[in-house]
């Protein structure tokens, strides 16, 4: 049996849009994505859908599964796991609800997670995995308030690393996240905004570090994604050979020179950073953050038109952590970033979308599925929106005008059905 969505407009996620376009599927492929009229004759099993719009179901390239309520690095130390656990069941239904189908998550219950959506015991999305953040001692993925052997405790209690110094622990790091089955390797080449005593500017990791990681990660097919703010950081991480840049503030005209020779991909994360400005001190953030936050907007919005200008190619990732909408990121507001894209980066709706489609599943390397764009053979995650994003992108931040989302293939989500 094949399900036919016949649109008033397909956006192919690659390629031009397509008015009067139509979509073929079943639960293993796309057979057919073009105009209706050089579509296959509708057999009498198939499921017929007429919708104002289908395109590929998004991508978030860049999330965090913590169960967290508040914005702040402790409460993922003192909240139990499995409570923690237990609330991102839900967040990841409400990514699938807002019609994103994938997501690459970097550090926190995905990797556990993506097993039980993989099972089909919870509604979620493909889920992506780097298992933990690897970070040096004092490094952004440091936890600064605690004593580091509660740290590492902590760490040991969730089985995944704990801060990680010199090569030989750096690669007994990666192997414990790819012991976990790891999509994609997460490390922090720079400081942070959330941790509490390093700066943003300042490259983490030694270069012989990034190079040890980069390479392990290489032998079993895994491309290493970097935290990196800083210039320093941005460097040490594309000489090494990171594969996609996360955040990237200080980008310049030589960090985009080399982002361009490695072929490297940026991964911008605006929600984070404006959302967290505009939450300021009612939403209960600590003052450290905020000062850095601030340091840091004016340039980021420089670095980030200068990525489009330079065609630097960008996939969408939110940042999102927050179990509760209370949190400036949240889980279910994924769509936001792309009109935040838009807005503050000078994108085209058109190469927003791109990049939350087409682009994004090259943040996996060669773990990449073959996803993300209306084409025969493609993944069949599609999803049908009630009006133009292209005219109006604000609309794929808007859950409840994601009118249906079929992921593998099978109807997942459908919000027609009781009109």
């Amino acid at each position: 049996m094949s399900t036919r969505i016949e649109a008033d407009l397909l956006i192919p996620g690659s390629g031009e849009p397509i008015r009067n376009g139509c979509v073929v599927f079943d639960e293993s492929t796309i057979a057919y994505a073009g105009p209706i009229e050089g579509s296959p004759k509708p057999s009498s099993s198939d499921t017929t859908n007429s919708v104002p719009v289908v395109m590929p179901g998004l991508w978030d390239c860049h999330t965090h599964l913590l169960g967290i309520r508040n914005f702040s690095v402790e409460e993922q130390v003192y909240t139990p796991y499995s409570v923690a656990l237990a609330r991102t069941v839900k967040d990841v239904e409400k990514a699938l609800r807002a019609g994103f189908t994938s997501v690459r998550e970097l550090g926190g219950t995905g990797i556990h997670l993506s097993r039980v959506v993989n099972e089909g015991s919870i509604p979620g999305p493909h889920i992506y995995a780097a298992g933990a953040m690897l970070s040096p001692t004092g490094g952004h993925g440091d936890a600064h308030s605690f004593p580091l052997e509660f740290v590492n405790y902590w760490a040991n209690l969730r089985e995944v690393p704990g801060p990680c110094d010199g090569v030989p622990a750096c690669l007994q790091a990666v192997r414990k996240v790819l012991r976990l089955g790891a999509s994609v390797v997460k490390i922090c080449s720079s400081g942070g905004v959330m941790s509490d005593f390093d700066n943003p500017r300042h490259q983490q990791f030694s270069d012989e570090e990034l190079r040890a990681i980069v390479q392990e990660a290489a032998q079993a097919d895994r491309i290493v994604a970097a935290h990196a703010i800083g210039k320093a950081g941005i460097m040490a991480a594309l000489e090494a050979g990171v594969k996609t840049i996360e955040h990237g503030h200080h980008l310049d005209e030589e960090a985009a020179d080399l982002m361009i020779e490695k072929g490297a991909i940026l991964v911008p994360t605006v929600s984070i950073v404006v959302n967290t400005l505009a939450a300021g001190k009612k939403s209960g953030l600590p003052d450290f953050l905020l000062e850095k936050g601030r340091n840091l907007h004016a340039q980021f919005k420089v670095a980030m038109r200068l990525a489009v200008q330079r065609k630097i190619p960008i996939a969408m990732g939110s940042d999102i952590l927050g179990s509760s909408d209370a949190a400036p990121v949240y889980w279910g507001a994924h769509g936001r970033e792309l009109a935040l894209m838009v807005e503050e980066m000078g994108m085209s709706p058109f190469d927003a979308i791109r990049s939350a489609t087409a682009v994004a599943p090259l943040t996996l390397g060669p773990q990449a599925p073959k996803s993300g764009q209306l084409q025969p053979g493609f993944a069949p995650d599609v999803i049908a929106v009630q009006e133009d994003p292209l005219k109006r992108i604000e609309v794929l931040g808007e859950p409840e005008r994601i009118l249906k989302v079929w992921k593998d293939g099978k109807l997942a989500v459908d919000r027609t059905a009781s009109k």
